[in-house]
């Protein structure tokens, strides 16, 4: 059994009740909401201790042994409610207060309520050593005075919320670098777009939509799963968003947040306009932004009464007809073109039923919006959610500057990629030439995620001796590399007036690049068709090797290779081929089947397949084998289909 824990009180008739001094005007709040947990069985002292603190608006918890108090530490566990302090007696029947302090320290969900310890046994030094051995805060002897009491239990106590406030900063800085991590992650406007409504719901808790302008004010958006169903909104609501983006952002760079009341803010991007199951609108965000939220409306002071509306779920006020302009000047718009409403002072003050009909009705939920750009002549970002979310702002506010920091260079990626492919294709011819008794088919697509100008190319001449078509790859991505492979391209074209060989033809290519370029090196194939014989010349020059389509679904390699061009090493002669009006003969770059950690030999198998059990026709191979191999792919992509007409020229 415990000893009765005495405090020093004055006598109130016939009971001796705890008379505490109140706490100074100058007290913090929340010292008035501390939760303490009281362990003790002895019910006097019980209650001496529950008066003292109550008195100064403590909330108590009484537990009369070790057992009760662990019930009442796993109610409160269950309902979200721990206490801030736990008081508990050295002395319990059931078990004593170290071990209970032990074995609430050894629980993550209980480690962090802070406990003191106290005993009316005089031990000198020793119960003070075992009790923070045990875990705990502080130690009281008994009898004491209730200043005493008070002070210790504010201090355990303010210990407490300031290691939770610490937590609880630390796991939104960590919220916060995750966000920003998976934002960097991006690889294009629009994904930018939806990870960062996405990681905008995570760091506020609420519905998320992002906004990423592009210089040519196209507009790539994000909505974030936890979004209540609703409607998509329309292009209205999306251009009265670029619009207001625009003049909240005119003349400034960096990051900023404001509120912005519903009447301007379109709907359908949170779902309906209400806040979220079991959430408030707070006080504060009931009220119409003012000049000390960068300057939009009335001042916090300009509240009125209202009326209910909704089934009391939201406050309706009366605004009038008024442009509100941004702190350039410009004038922001509502969704509709019309002017932003915002009502003076006097104006709120106007009972309902008094107002005049230039008076609209505003819901003042709106949106918390958190706009950033890095410089003036780069679109702003916006990441927005319901105004309830103020809380966090600053958070969104840090996470809008790493999406306009990452969408800078996004968007300078797209404009460079533009001008890479317009460039590249612009080296790659637009159209084939007449090549008689031959069709031929090409398809090309550059890398899906690669801005630099790649080496991939394709030719189809017309000679004296057939239709020379060929294939080929320099190394490298990089304006370098599609020098070389105009250069290439060009050469190809000259010596083939003089002799289309293909044999000859690699031999002096290959000189070309030793002598011009000797760190480059190039693959290619070439292949010269003579339409009256039916018969094709193949030299090969380190390239994939031709696949030859027969009719009846078989299909086969050439077996023609060779070096590289631009080693200078010996070279095999040409492979001859006999052809017929129902064959096909397929050259491809690397880029169709190159797949990262796949033995080249085994996706040239999957290719060979593939193109067995195409359709008939130049066209439907070169479509098959897109679909089953030509999505998403690292490299450039190059293909060549060709087929003997048997009815004389065709042209493409």
């Amino acid at each position: 059994m415990g000893r009765v824990a005495c405090c020093r009180l004055p006598l109130l008739g016939d009971v001796r009740v705890g008379v505490i001094h109140t706490v100074e005007d100058h007290e913090e709040a929340w010292v008035r909401t501390t939760t303490v947990l009281v362990v003790d069985d002895a019910p006097a002292s019980r209650y001496a201790l529950s008066a003292v603190l109550r008195r100064v608006g403590h909330h108590v918890i009484l537990a009369g042994s070790a057992s009760e108090a662990l019930i009442a530490l796993d109610v409160g566990l269950r309902a979200g409610e721990l206490p801030d302090v736990a008081l508990i007696d050295v002395g319990l029947p059931d078990m004593n207060g170290f071990d209970l302090c032990r074995r609430m320290k050894d629980s993550p969900s209980t480690a962090a309520v802070p406990v003191v310890h106290f005993s009316a046994v005089a031990h000198g030094s020793v119960h003070r050593c075992r009790g923070l051995d045990a875990g705990g805060e502080a130690y009281l002897s008994v009898p004491a005075e209730p200043e005493e009491i008070q002070a210790v239990v504010r201090a355990a106590a303010r210990v407490a919320r300031r290691r939770t406030a610490d937590r609880t900063r630390a796991g939104r800085l960590t919220l916060l670098a995750e966000a920003v991590l998976d934002v960097q992650s991006a690889g294009c406007p629009r994904e930018l777009a939806d990870t960062a409504a996405a990681q905008a719901a995570r760091v506020s808790g609420a519905p998320a939509a992002a906004f990423v302008l592009g210089d040519e004010g196209e507009m790539h958006r994000g909505l974030s799963r936890r979004r209540a169903t609703a409607a998509l909104p329309d292009q209205g609501a999306h251009d009265a968003v670029a619009r207001l983006m625009r003049s909240l952002m005119s003349g400034r760079t960096g990051a900023h947040s404001t509120v912005i009341p519903a009447p301007v803010w379109p709907e359908g991007f949170f779902g309906p306009g209400t806040p979220g199951p079991g959430r408030d609108i707070p006080e504060q965000d009931r009220r119409l932004p003012g000049p000390g939220r960068d300057g939009l409306g009335p001042g916090n002071g300009s509240r009125t009464d209202g009326h209910d509306a909704a089934e009391g779920a939201r406050r309706v006020w009366a605004v009038p007809e008024q442009s509100l302009r941004a702190p350039s000047g410009e004038t922001l718009l509502t969704a509709s073109g019309d002017a932003l409403l915002t009502p003076p002072r006097e104006a709120l003050r106007t009972p309902p039923d008094t107002l005049s009909a230039g008076l609209r009705l505003a819901l003042p939920d709106g949106a918390l919006l958190a706009l950033a750009r890095t410089r003036d002549d780069h679109a702003p970002v916006c990441l927005a959610t319901p105004a309830y979310a103020r809380e966090h702002a600053d958070d969104l506010v840090r996470l809008a500057h790493a999406t306009a920091r990452v969408a800078e260079q996004l968007l300078m990626y797209e404009k460079e990629r533009h001008v890479a492919l317009t460039l590249q294709r612009s080296f790659l011819p637009s159209r084939l030439p007449h090549l008689p008794g031959t069709e031929v088919v090409v398809r090309y697509e550059p890398a899906s995620r690669q801005a630099e100008i790649g080496g991939d190319f394709y030719a189809a001449l017309p000679t004296p001796a057939g239709a020379l078509v060929g294939i080929g790859d320099v190394a490298g991505h990089s304006l370098d590399a599609a020098t070389v492979m105009v250069e290439l391209r060009h050469a190809l074209r000259a010596y083939c007036l003089e002799d289309p060989d293909p044999g000859v033809l690699t031999e002096r290519l290959d000189s070309m690049l030793q002598r011009y370029h000797p760190e480059t090196t190039a693959t290619m194939c070439l292949t010269l068709i003579d339409a009256d014989s039916g018969r094709a010349r193949v030299a090969n020059a380190g390239h994939i090797p031709p696949l030859l389509v027969r009719d009846g679904g078989t299909a086969a390699y050439v077996e023609a290779g060779g070096p590289l061009l631009g080693l200078g090493l010996k070279r095999p002669a040409p492979v001859e081929v006999p052809l017929t009006p129902a064959d096909r003969l397929l050259m491809v770059t690397d880029g169709l089947i190159e797949t990262r950690g796949t033995d080249l030999a085994v996706s040239m198998e999957h290719l060979r397949l593939a193109a067995a059990e195409a359709p008939p026709g130049v066209t439907d191979l070169c479509d098959t084998l897109f679909a089953c191999f030509g999505r998403e792919r690292e490299d450039d992509i190059a293909l060549v289909a060709l087929r003997l007409t048997g009815t004389g020229p065709d042209r493409l």
